[in-house]
């Protein structure tokens, strides 16, 4: 008999529901038996939309979680959750409180303020065009524009890991490292972006390229995913990182996210102490 909780969830949000969806995933990732059902409402702004929500909701009782300011539109989904007796949760309320008393201000009320379209905006368009033109070792010209290089040898998460930062507005480059291959000369000079070395276990790589050729219907009879030479590649990179006393992040069993999460704090601390 399966142990795994089947319910559904129902987000709905005022805007993307991007916050939303974050958090309520961040939230059942902790409770390993938990299989929700998403039920997602995004840009819930009117009397009629959050009607056709609820219908959603009463032929389908589960847990709501909601982010609305509308006061008139929260009561609403808050008074029919409860007289349908199912649970209805504003997740960033304890975040919104702590933080108008400790500014003494009230919020603006409007949804949907983290995407305006300002400066930060325009900067997050501008790292992603700079990531995806710069990546595995694209228009190593100008990489002195970057913020962060990443560098690893192949499948060590470096692509999409700079796809994260980028979305926060960082302009990241990469560079795959292939033993006894040339770096880009740049590289060397450049003084502005941190460099920092991608590394993992050889048995996870194996197991990770292995997976990759097997998606593409390739022999998985190559170099590419032989256990020495595998070995052999990791060991050139991290003497390569030591040598030139760059950081080195070991992402093994870390997520993108986590591995991003940890390539910022080594920028922060670089920017701290500029």
């Amino acid at each position: 008999m399966s142990n795994k909780r089947v319910f559904h969830l129902h987000l709905v949000s005022d805007a993307t529901g991007e916050t939303l969806n974050m958090v309520a995933r961040a939230a059942c990732a902790q409770y390993e038996d938990a299989r929700p059902i998403e039920h997602v409402y995004a840009l819930v702004r009117g009397p009629k939309q959050l009607e056709r929500a609820l219908g959603e909701i009463e032929n389908a009782p589960g847990l709501v979680m909601f982010t609305m300011v509308n006061d008139q539109l929260r009561e609403r989904l808050e008074k029919r959750c409860a007289e349908i007796q199912t649970p209805c949760i504003s997740v960033l309320d304890p975040a919104m409180q702590a933080l108008g008393k400790y500014l003494g201000k009230e919020s603006s009320h409007k949804p949907g303020s983290q995407h305006i379209m300002d400066a930060e905006y325009f900067d997050r368009i501008a790292a992603l065009n700079y990531t995806m033109s710069h990546d595995d070792g694209q228009s190593a010209g100008d990489l002195n524009e970057a913020d962060i290089i990443l560098l690893g040898v192949s499948r060590t998460s470096k692509t999409p890991t700079c796809i994260y930062l980028a979305n926060r507005g960082i302009k990241a480059a990469n560079i795959p490292i292939v033993p006894n291959a040339p770096l880009p000369p740049d590289l060397e000079s450049v003084e502005h972006p941190l460099v920092v070395g991608l590394t993992t276990s050889p048995d996870r790589l194996v197991q990770i390229r292995k997976n990759r050729l097997l998606s593409l219907h390739e022999n998985t009879d190559t170099d590419y995913v032989a256990p020495d030479v595998v070995a052999d590649e990791i060991s050139f990179a991290r003497r390569l990182f030591a040598r030139n006393g760059w950081p080195v992040i070991d992402v093994t069993r870390r997520s993108i996210e986590e591995t991003a999460a940890a390539v910022l704090n080594l920028y922060n601390e670089r920017q701290r102490s500029a």
